[in-house]
């Protein structure tokens, strides 16, 4: 995980469009960067519903919302249209963001270790410096936790 007080690192990375997006488009704003392990399994479509609920509330404490995965760009469509979700999903199938954010990690799972997402979240103050990091986020509690973090 990132140290909170270092600059986060940039990205460039399509959405659920295929429109690209890059940290330093949302300058000027608190950005809500959670990174999680895949579309349409439980713990992350309640995390993605949880701030689509919250969106406005958010956006009213000059917030935006941004998730990652290395889902495809057609995965995050389907996702987003399958859940009505209001928020950007950028998809990182090459990992390269995933690695310099450090959410990249070995997992073990009944025993078996493999290479995957750990769930995170990051705040991004408005000028691109991380000031909250979690690495132990639970999937369902994380919206309301990110939401009251911007008070």
């Amino acid at each position: 995980m990132l140290e909170v007080g270092t600059k986060a690192p940039d990205f460039e990375l399509p959405d659920q469009n295929g429109e690209l997006h890059s940290l330093k488009d949302y300058r000027g704003k608190k950005v809500i960067l959670y990174f999680y392990p895949k579309d349409n399994t439980p713990g992350c479509t309640k995390q993605a519903c949880g701030f689509s609920d919250r969106i406005v509330k958010i956006q009213e404490k000059g917030a935006v919302v941004i998730g990652v995965s290395k889902d495809s760009v057609a995965s995050h469509k389907k996702f987003e249209e399958k859940n009505g979700l209001k928020f950007t999903l950028l998809s990182d199938p090459e990992q390269k963001t995933l690695e310099a954010y450090d959410v990249w990690k070995e997992k073990k799972n009944y025993g078996k270790v493999y290479m995957g997402i750990v769930r995170t979240t990051y705040l991004i103050d408005e000028e691109g410096i991380i000031r909250k990091a979690n690495d132990k986020v639970k999937a369902a509690l994380d919206p309301e936790k990110m939401l009251g973090e911007l008070e």
